[in-house]
């Protein structure tokens, strides 16, 4: 049975930041921290002390992490960034409330004594002879230790303490990896059982040394279960200072899942009640297991929910089916075609993760030409006459203040001028959409014409689509470029105000027309001609796109991690191979195109010819990349390891530095082929939008929702429905009976299934756990 455990974390926004700039404000960017490995950084806010990021990270973790950390820091174009403050959450507080952590958190104060990392390594035995109980603690080497000295490296000792008695270990210079090898023996002493605590310290010639972490034992782990091992270094323990708020605050989002997947076969009774409901006949719709699923879904969890049952349906080819299901449903409860999937419902999330998973390659084509546009030319424009900067053109080019007049029309072309260009690729996009998305909204229209067909609700149909594909999909795209993968970093202010003018001209031609010359942004009439010439050619666009035969082929899930075939990553990074002496210069670097897919990492001058080399003797050679920020090295961290996951041949430790001089840098020892002195991280990857699908870790998140709702599941369709069976009953209750029967034993169905993944759970539990565990509930 495999076991995982994912982070969701999402970093919201910022308040009250304090002013780290002589312009009295800062240019804030969050650090996202789990244990001593950063996992992600925000995109700098330029020029906000109220900095909205809205980014969000699936962590997939190791079971036994420690602590996540979000770290807030000024970026400064000369010199170190400055630190604002960090939030430090316990694996304990996050799982304390099983919902998560969705709160205003305030910033602490940044402690150097406080900001420790690494591990220890560690031998304790307790011995006995004539002269009584004596401690043995040998102190093998400490790896990962944080850089205290200006050089980025320290000068670790260890001080032991036990009892009144303390020992130290010899200094080793200049490294983060120490080896001591050394054997340090306490006597006890008269007195009552004491803890064994072992501090590491950098050492310094002129000053304090600095602390780097500690271990404690108490007196019952050293009797019963003496440490040999690696441990974890812990700061000092003191109680978290609060800031009052003065270094503001965070909201973030934060959620931990852990599970238990087990084999395949133990999800396919579960699997098959899912199908069954889109495949079943129409008339019991709602009173399929999908619908009570979906009638015990909270709004907090349907995204979530959303985001695995497309994964499942696309990886057994049945995606148009599912979003047929939910869409028929959707469109039978509506009365009003207005408030059409304007609500946060299960078809409205899923179809929204649907355009996600399958078509982010067809978006970036479509938006990224000219997104990097508005980037890289930074023009000013602007329409509304409260916001008109009138002596920004006169800053620029000192022929003094243009008009309102002038401004308004030289936005107007500006404008014009990016739509034009998104509109054009827009409408010859048909060939290029994704055959399943175009599918599924041959599907969506058919069902909302069947169910509006008068002459006054014409316009729904397409509504319905563009809503979608324009309200939900390119206009959130253009506005927020960053969350789609379009840029690396958020616009600044005047980009921003540019991508809004865009977005909200893109929306409008989405809403085809419906609320133009409306409310109160009477100042977007100028853009209403190219808006109403734009969407008629929408109108036209549309009817092309649903004009699409054929079904989507039975397809079995993707069950490899990562398909052999299957690019996983590319992109340019800066290459140079090991070099046996000396320092590489600036030119050792070179600028390659890499691919990495599931068998192969490949590189070549350009993305059109790539070059594979291989050592026929079959020795590991040493190859440095580059990238340009800690993002894309995240990225392609996390990318490396997918790919590399069923390769039972990846190290387990690595030298961070180079062998230089006789020597490893990092850790000092002498032989070149000596093991690696840190430990690699090939459990911590980032989700990702074009991860492969998973259909057991889908099904077991399906499960587990339905375990929350279990209770409700049986008081609602079970238990009361033993008060009064007749169909005199429900026919007062005002439902009809046969579809109350078909929903009855909808739920009885899947309280079964629960009740038969519960036992399997059970039987797969270590045997330690089993023991108090509950026994599967049936229903």
């Amino acid at each position: 049975m495999a076991k995982s455990s994912s982070l969701n974390v999402r970093v919201v926004e910022g308040r009250a930041l304090p002013a780290k700039d002589v312009s009295g404000s800062s240019d804030p960017y969050c650090i996202v921290k789990v244990d001593d490995e950063v996992v992600a950084r925000t995109a700098t806010i330029w020029r906000s002390l109220s900095p909205f990021w809205g980014e969000e990270y699936t962590v997939h973790l190791p079971l036994d992490f420690h602590h996540l950390a979000f770290y807030v820091l000024d970026e400064d174009t000369v010199g170190h960034d400055d630190i604002i403050g960090k939030i430090s959450l316990s694996r304990e507080a996050i799982t304390a409330d099983p919902r998560g952590i969705d709160s205003w958190i305030n910033l602490s104060h940044v402690d150097p004594d406080a900001e420790v990392q690494g591990e220890i390594c560690l031998a304790v035995q307790m011995l006995e002879d004539v002269r009584g109980r004596c401690l043995r603690c040998h102190v093998l080497q400490a790896r990962d230790l944080a850089p205290r000295d200006i050089s980025g490296t320290s000068d670790p000792f260890a001080r032991v303490f036990w009892g009144s008695q303390s020992l130290e270990t010899s200094t080793i210079k200049k490294t983060r990896f120490p080896h001591w090898d050394e054997v340090l023996e306490l006597r006890e002493m008269p007195g009552p059982p004491s803890p064994l605590r072992v501090e590491l310290w950098d050492w310094d010639m002129v000053g304090k040394n600095d602390f780097l972490g500690m271990v404690e034992f108490p007196p019952q782990v050293l009797q019963q279960n003496p440490p040999n091992g690696w441990f974890h270094l812990l700061p000092f323990p003191r109680a978290e200072e609060d800031s009052g708020g003065s270094l503001g605050a965070l909201r973030l989002k934060v959620r931990l899942t852990e599970d238990r997947v087990l084999p395949s076969q133990y999800y396919q009774p579960l699997r098959e009640l899912l199908m069954e409901s889109v495949l079943g006949p129409a008339e019991e719709d709602a009173a399929s297991p999908l619908a009570v699923l979906e009638e015990l879904t909270s709004g907090d969890c349907r995204q979530e929910l959303a985001t695995k049952l497309v994964k499942l349906f696309l990886g057994q080819g049945l995606a148009g089916p599912f979003l047929d299901y939910l869409t028929r449903r959707e469109v039978a409860r509506t009365t009003d075609p207005n408030t059409l999937f304007r609500s946060n419902s299960l078809a409205s999330k899923s179809m929204e993760q649907f355009l996600k998973l399958v078509g982010m390659p067809y978006l970036h084509e479509v938006l990224r030409p000219v997104i990097n546009r508005v980037f890289e030319e930074k023009k000013y424009m602007e329409l509304d006459p409260c916001k008109m900067d009138l002596g920004r053109t006169r800053r620029i080019s000192f022929k003094g203040a243009p008009s309102e007049e002038h401004v308004r029309e030289a936005s107007l072309g500006l404008l014009t001028g990016y739509l034009g260009p998104i509109m054009d690729t827009i409408v010859g996009s048909v060939g290029r959409c994704p055959p399943a998305i175009r599918l599924a909204f041959k599907q969506l229209r058919q069902c909302v014409e069947e169910r509006f067909p008068q002459a006054e609700h014409k316009d729904v149909k397409n509504l319905a689509i563009s809503g979608f594909l324009f309200l939900r999909f390119f206009a959130p795209a253009i506005l927020t470029p960053k969350l789609f993968d379009l840029r690396d970093q958020h616009a600044d202010p005047q980009t921003r105000r540019s991508l809004l003018l865009l977005a909200k001209a893109v929306q409008s031609i989405g809403n085809l027309g419906q609320q133009l010359g409306q409310g109160k942004e009477l100042w977007m009439a100028p853009l209403h001609p190219f808006l109403l010439q734009s969407i008629s050619r929408v109108r036209d666009f549309l009817d092309q796109l649903v004009d699409v035969d054929g079904k989507e082929e039975p397809g079995g899930p993707a069950r490899a991690l990562v398909p052999p075939s299957v690019t996983v990553r590319e992109g340019y990074l800066l290459k140079r191979k090991e070099e046996p002496a000396g320092l590489a210069t600036r030119f050792a670097f070179k600028k390659r195109y890499f691919q990495l897919s599931g068998e192969m990492l490949s590189y070549s001058r350009s993305p059109e010819c790539q070059v594979v080399t291989q050592d026929g003797v079959g020795a590991l050679h040493t190859t440095y990349l580059q990238c340009k920020n800690v993002n894309e090295l995240n990225q392609w961290l996390s990318a490396l390891r997918k790919a590399s996951a069923p390769n039972p041949d990846k190290l387990a430790a690595w030298h961070p530095g180079a062998f230089r001089s006789a020597h490893w840098t990092c850790c000092l020892q002498a032989e070149r082929s000596a093991a690696g002195c840190s430990r690699t991280h090939s459990a911590v990857t980032l989700g990702d939008w074009s991860d492969p699908l998973d259909p057991d870790a889908e099904t077991q998140m399906v499960y587990r929702q339905l375990l929350l709702g279990r209770d409700r599941l049986r008081m609602k369709f079970l238990e009361d429905s033993t008060l009064d069976t007749t169909p005199e009953a429900d026919t007062e209750k005002g439902a009809c009976p046969a579809a109350l029967a078909h929903q009855r034993e909808a739920a009885a169905r899947l309280l079964e299934v629960l009740a038969d993944l519960d036992q399997a759970h059970e039987e797969f539990q270590p045997q330690e756990q089993r023991k108090v565990a509950p026994g599967p509930l049936r229903p």
